[in-house]
């Protein structure tokens, strides 16, 4: 990315990606900041299902956690980092239990009928340009604890994450297995100080 002739532009933009431990850096190139989500979503404060927490943070102070970058993951046809969690749907046998079927609908595209009239199909539903596609409607709704009752008990849920979370383990000191946001924020402002805006 040439970030030069980005600032040149005149408008704010912020870096994303692992980016956590160069605000000072995205500051000095002209950001207006970074953006910051892997290191936040596995904190105490955030909604992702606490025994889903507890088992990638045991991963990642073990350094065993397994990310891996799923082109076929994501129905609307973007690839997807996924969390490697044997209870998920990163785990092919999870993968191939669950039904096919879209009833939260998030993502469905409508489409022109046989008898004319319109319907509505989701990309993850039991058609064939759709192997290896996941219900992320369900899947990211149980990430956060609010999985469906299914037939085989409870939506699976799918974990995604940045490649920061391989660093996620400089925030679990002295054995724990938790840590806050103000740990996230205290580490990405380190001893940076933020410049005050410019005048409008």
């Amino acid at each position: 990315v040439n970030l030069a002739a980005i600032r040149n532009l005149g408008l704010p933009f912020w870096l994303a990606g692992s980016s956590a431990d160069r605000l000072k850096e995205a500051l000095s190139l002209g950001a207006a900041g970074v953006q910051v989500g892997t290191a936040f979503a596995f904190c105490e404060e955030s909604g992702l299902a606490p025994a889903y927490k507890r088992s990638v943070l045991a991963q990642c102070a073990n350094g065993e956690i397994s990310l891996r970058t799923d082109s076929r993951a994501s129905p609307t046809g973007m690839p997807f980092k996924v969390v490697d969690e044997p209870t998920t749907v990163s785990n092919p046998a999870v993968y191939e239990q669950r039904e096919r079927k879209c009833d939260l609908g998030y993502l469905r595209q409508p489409y022109q009928k046989p008898d004319g009239g319109v319907g509505f199909r989701c990309p993850a539903e039991p058609v064939e340009d759709a192997e290896g596609r996941k219900c992320l409607c369900n899947g990211l709704a149980a990430t956060i604890g609010l999985g469906q009752l299914i037939t085989e008990g409870i939506e699976p849920a799918i974990i995604t994450a940045g490649d920061a979370l391989h660093d996620l383990h400089r925030f679990l000191t002295d054995g724990k297995l938790s840590y806050q946001a103000t740990d996230v924020l205290r580490f990405i402002m380190g001893e940076t100080e933020i410049p005050e805006p410019s005048p409008a």
